[in-house]
């Protein structure tokens, strides 16, 4: 178990009732197999429903140069999901604005024969304006794209390994959300809770990963 190191290098260990216990190299927890630790993915939307994802950098260890939600990362021990969710927006994607945290759920999922996610992932969500301009950093983000909500499963269910499955995840458990989350962040998100587009998303996550290797974690 590694000590706490410069950040970004470690992430934190949790059981699987996300209970705290160490931390340890990143790189060694994203191995196949890997360790349970904390992640977190948040969800930008504009005032129309539209989701900004994030293309990932082709140098990226793990599903490089596929499709992800806003922003994804980890925690540092003194964090919460929300609090590191707001550190890492403006530093991955040059974008500022409120976070609601929704839920967490627990995945894993490998990839390849390279390594693995192994995460207790916290799902964020927040609402930008029409106006937002974002500014992907060098080394995580290649570009970005509007997801619109009038047509989101047409996109997702042509071909769903071009998505991360965090994030396939995390928009399948958006009506689990806690009470209220979604509307106090201000996220207009009922295209992405309709019951089609939900079994499309189920699909699609089945192409990553079988259902007994994931679930949601709690509120």
């Amino acid at each position: 178990m590694a000590a706490d190191g410069p950040a970004g290098d470690y992430v934190v260990l949790v059981d699987e009732n996300d209970r705290d216990i160490g931390t340890a190299d990143k790189v060694s927890c994203h191995l196949p197999g890997g360790r349970l630790h904390r992640a977190f993915t948040a969800l930008l939307f504009d005032g129309a429903g539209r989701l900004l994802i994030a293309r990932r950098s082709a140098s990226k260890m793990l599903w490089p140069g596929d499709w992800d939600g806003t922003v994804a990362s980890h925690p540092r021990r003194s964090e919460t999901y929300a609090s590191s969710a707001q550190r890492r927006l403006p530093e991955e994607i040059g974008l500022v604005c409120g976070l609601e945290y929704l839920f967490k759920f627990e995945y894993h999922a490998p990839y390849r024969d390279v390594g693995s996610e192994n995460e207790m992932c916290g799902a964020l969500a927040g609402v930008v304006g029409d106006g937002a301009a974002p500014r992907p950093a060098a080394g995580e983000i290649s570009e970005t794209a509007w997801l619109d909500a009038g047509d989101p499963s047409g996109l997702i269910r042509a071909d769903p390994s071009r998505y991360c499955p965090w994030m396939l995840i995390a928009l399948y458990l958006l009506p689990e959300s806690r009470p209220g989350a979604l509307g106090r962040c201000g996220a207009d998100v009922g295209a992405w809770t309709e019951p089609s587009f939900r079994g499309s998303l189920r699909e699609s996550i089945r192409a990553h990963l079988p259902d007994d290797r994931w679930r949601l974690a709690g509120r």
